[in-house]
Parts: C-alpha cells; sequence; structure tokens
C-alpha cells in the first residue's frame, strides 16, 4: 500500500509522505464508520452473532491494520514508489462497479464467479484450471458459508431460470 513516501531526516525527525498520511487516515476513517454503522446492526442476538458481527470485526480489523500501517511509516517511512499503473487501477474499479451494479440482477454466484474469473485469468494471466477453481470455490463456496453457515442471505439471480437452479 506504500507507493510514495518521502523520507526526510532533519536530525531525528521522521516524515511521513502526506499521501500516505491521508491513505492511512482514509483507511482509518472508513474502519470507524463501519465500526459505528455496524453497532446499530446488532452484534450480538440470542441465537448467536448478530448482522453487524462480521462488518464491526472487518472495521475493527481495518482501524487496527491502519495504526500497524502508521506505526510502520513512523518507525521507517516507505520509499518513494514507482508511480502505479493506471490501468490496473481503473480495471479493478470499473470491474467492481461493474460486480456492484450486476449482482442484484444475476446473483451473487454468477456476478463473483464473472469478476474472480476476470480477475484470475485475465488480469492475473493465471492457468485455466486453477482460476476456474478458486472462481467457483470463491463464488459458490462464499455463497454458501454466508446463506448457510452465518444465515447471511447474499442475492440470487433476478431471473427465474437461474433462481430456480439455486444461482
Amino acid at each position: 500500500m506504500t507507493t510514495e513516501s518521502v523520507t526526510t531526516k532533519a536530525g531525528s525527525t521522521v516524515r511521513i509522505a502526506p499521501g500516505v498520511l491521508a491513505g492511512i487516515g482514509a483507511f482509518a476513517a472508513v474502519g470507524i464508520y463501519v465500526l459505528v454503522s455496524s453497532a446499530t446492526l446488532g452484534l450480538w442476538t440470542s441465537l448467536g452473532p448478530g448482522a453487524g458481527m462480521f462488518p464491526f470485526a472487518m472495521g475493527a480489523l481495518l482501524v487496527a491494520m491502519s495504526a500497524v500501517w502508521l506505526l510502520q511509516e513512523l518507525r521507517r517511512p516507505s520509499v518513494r514508489g514507482e508511480g502505479v499503473d493506471k490501468g490496473v487501477v481503473i480495471s479493478v474499479v470499473a470491474s467492481l462497479v461493474i460486480l456492484a451494479s450486476v449482482m442484484d440482477l444475476l446473483g451473487f454466484q454468477l456476478s463473483m464467479f464473472a469478476f474472480l474469473l476476470y480477475h484470475l485469468k485475465i488480469r492475473g494471466r493465471r492457468a485455466w484450471v486453477p482460476s476456474l477453481i478458486i472462481a467457483l470455490a470463491g463464488s459458490v463456496g462464499a455463497f454458501y458459508a454466508f446463506n448457510y453457515g452465518l444465515n447471511v442471505a447474499l442475492p440470487v439471480s433476478a431471473f427465474t431460470p437461474l433462481n430456480l437452479i439455486g444461482l
């Protein structure tokens, strides 16, 4: 996550690049927002973990990782990166937007399968068999883990033929 940083050693002071500090602050702010928002969903019910438990844990992890990142930067600021490949950033953001926009239409399993396969096979240039196995496990496995293991309903397809076969 460290792409740019300028180390200026004037005496014993350590200087963190403003961009890195802004990134740390953004991740910490998102984590705090998730912590506060998930607490309103209910962390625990009489049957077990509530709807807010998983997001609360993820928010706490995000805040903790931001603190670790800040400590690492204070201890040893990262060196200036070579820059960010804008094509990668654009393709990841565009694929996430497409994933979010088609998830209610195609359902979690199909849209996540296509998302993972795109990133593994096309972007990552992995072999077909491992890409298919990971995409299948990541889409169908996560769907069943959330639906039946955690009792969290993930979206199913809006198309009746796909919905009838469990997608």
